[in-house]
């Protein structure tokens, strides 16, 4: 089924009918808010009867500042109350926004790094990184071996340690 068009003239009727409704809909609402606003004076604001002494006077003006007082402290609790809700209600706009998310997740690639990199990447450029690993290492000393001082002729080593006499000679035929 095709949907029929509506002519301008149609439509421009329809138009101001609904105006005319959302017209008499706000006179409506700003008629009530001026009835509660008049109801609501009533109830928490009494007529004001001034006293004919100074002291009735002093004590009216006291009774008076810890009215305003009271008020002030409702109207701040609920302005801070206003003042989160209104955070609460962008921080939950930027997440709709994040979801609806018109950004598309990049293809993740593999990268060779060196840890220097890596960390220069992590720690900013500002800091200058280095990863040698031999300068973290825990400073081991030598121990030094003893040599005897004097080693002597080899020659006298040689025959010491030679037991049996033909081995001696063999050396000493050679040279």
């Amino acid at each position: 089924m095709s949907e029929k068009k509506i002519t301008s003239s149609r439509r421009h009727h329809l138009k101001s009918v609904l105006l005319g409704i959302a017209k008499d809909l706000l006179e409506k609402e700003a008629a009530k808010v001026i009835t509660d606003k008049e109801a609501y004076m009533a109830e928490h604001c009494h007529p004001l009867s001034l006293p004919g002494s100074a002291q009735e006077l002093q004590d009216l003006c006291k009774k008076l500042h810890q009215d305003i007082d009271r008020i002030d402290e409702e109207r701040y609790d609920l302005q801070v109350k206003v003042n989160k809700a209104d955070k609460e209600i962008e921080d939950l706009k930027i997440k709709v926004i994040d979801l609806k998310g018109k950004f598309k997740k990049p293809t993740l690639r593999k990268v060779r790094m060196s840890a220097d990199q890596m960390l220069q990447a992590l720690l900013g450029s500002k800091h200058k990184v280095s990863l040698d690993l031999r300068a973290n290492l825990k400073q081991v000393k030598k121990e030094v071996k003893e040599e005897p001082a004097d080693v002597g002729d080899w020659r006298k080593n040689i025959e010491d340690k030679a037991g049996m006499d033909g081995r001696k000679k063999m050396f000493e035929g050679e040279a």
